[in-house]
């Protein structure tokens, strides 16, 4: 009897659901269904190669027509789900007949948070293509950009407008960029690059109000400061898109709730992938949420495993991995760090043009590394990673690819 899954959330979650259930060989009904009218698109790009420009938006196209039409994938773009039956297996849709699902993906994905100073003209977040295009249409006018929030969107949207000859202000309440994530040493090296790159930073202080119109705002900082901008960009974080399951029954807690198999802890039909997931972690031991592009292809792919051999499902628990481009900067992340981890730093940004930041819970195994600028490193972090390397080894490794010793010749 021919089963159908139903996925809700177009974007790298669903999309890759969909396409892993194929090459599982399930034989099912698969339908997509999107909120976003748009064809499925992939996000990392849009505050970088997207927002200045230099590509077309065709280039970031997940899924066409033609193809989902050969995967035998049904696309349902521009309908938004607004609850579950979960009794009846039931997708209730806004503007379309509820959709039964034998199985239910929940891929919805996270929104930005919402600027707390208003929404009206110039006033911009970055999350979807639409956002993209707005945000590219007023920095094309020109004028200085003034960005809240120095976390990954803020800082690559602020690298990509300096690269298109905008001022640019990044502005945000910590002292120390990105210390939540890494460490105050490395959060201070972060400040330099964007500095080095002419981006004015005015850290350690908040935003109060934004006053004034499109072209011409007026920002009143928390220390009395005032800052001018043309068009502002407010990058404060994201939230699980979840609300829509509020009266479903399912347990939601800073996203869906899972178990070690990503199915609904009270629903084991219905699965969840991708930035909305909170599932149960065994290596960690507790239920953690991640918001990121790699997070979401590789659960997809446990997700569709699950439903094709529900008499023996896989646990997910991956080595975590988090990217950034800001400016020149390649930032790459595996594992865990940050925190009240220890660490260690081989290499320096101004000597080397790299380095790499070990981190260990209890000093002698490997938690977690930040990357910056160096491909062997990352092998050699993501490889221990998987091994459990010592973190004493693989600093001496690392060592000595940064000062390899000179061959004598006999």
């Amino acid at each position: 009897m021919n089963t159908t899954t139903v996925i809700v959330g177009s974007s790298i979650g669903g999309v890759r659901t969909a396409q892993s259930l194929r090459l599982e060989g399930y034989e099912g009904e698969i339908i997509l269904v999107g909120e976003d009218p748009e064809l499925p698109y992939d996000k990392p790009p849009l505050s970088k190669s997207v927002l200045a420009g230099k590509v077309e938006e065709s280039s970031i196209c997940l899924l066409t027509r033609e193809q989902a039409d050969d995967a035998r994938i049904q696309l349902l773009l521009g309908r938004r789900a607004t609850g579950l039956d979960i009794a009846q297996n039931l997708l209730k849709l806004d503007g379309h007949d509820p959709l039964r699902y034998d199985n239910l993906v929940i891929a919805t994905g996270a929104s930005a948070r919402p600027s707390p100073w208003g929404h009206r003209p110039g006033i911009h977040v970055l999350r979807s293509l639409e956002d993209a295009r707005k945000l590219r249409a007023n920095l094309f006018k020109g004028g200085e950009l003034a960005v809240i929030g120095a976390g990954f969107i803020g800082a690559e949207a602020a690298a990509t407008a300096r690269s298109l000859g905008l001022e640019v202000t990044v502005i945000d309440p910590l002292p120390i960029p990105m210390s939540r994530i890494f460490n105050p040493e490395i959060g201070h090296w972060f400040g330099d690059l964007h500095r080095n790159n002419g981006v004015k930073t005015i850290f350690g202080t908040g935003v109060e109000a934004i006053e004034g119109e499109q072209g011409d705002f007026v920002i009143h900082l928390t220390n009395g400061q005032q800052v001018p901008a043309a068009t502002v960009l407010v990058g404060i974080g994201a939230v699980p898109n979840d609300a829509w399951l509020g009266s479903s029954g399912l347990l939601v807690d800073n996203g869906v709730v899972l178990d070690e198999y990503c199915r609904a802890v009270d629903a084991p039909n219905v699965y969840g992938v991708g930035d909305v997931a909170r599932w149960r972690h065994q290596k960690h031991g507790e239920d953690i949420r991640i918001e990121h592009w790699t997070n979401a292809v590789e659960q997809a792919a446990c997700v569709a495993y699950n439903i094709t051999h529900p008499e023996s499902p896989r646990e997910y628990t991956p080595v975590e991995y988090v990217w950034s481009d800001q400016h020149d900067w390649k930032i790459q992340v595996v594992g865990r760090v940050g925190g009240n981890s220890e660490h260690v730093i081989i290499g320096h940004p101004e000597i080397h043009g790299k380095f790499a930041a070990l981190y260990t819970s209890d000093g002698v195994n490997l938690r977690g590394a930040a990357i910056v600028n160096w491909p062997k490193a990352l092998l050699a972090c993501r490889r221990g990673m998987g091994t459990g390397i010592a973190m004493q080894e693989l600093r001496e490794h690392l060592e000595s690819l940064l000062n390899p010793q000179p061959t004598v010749a006999r």
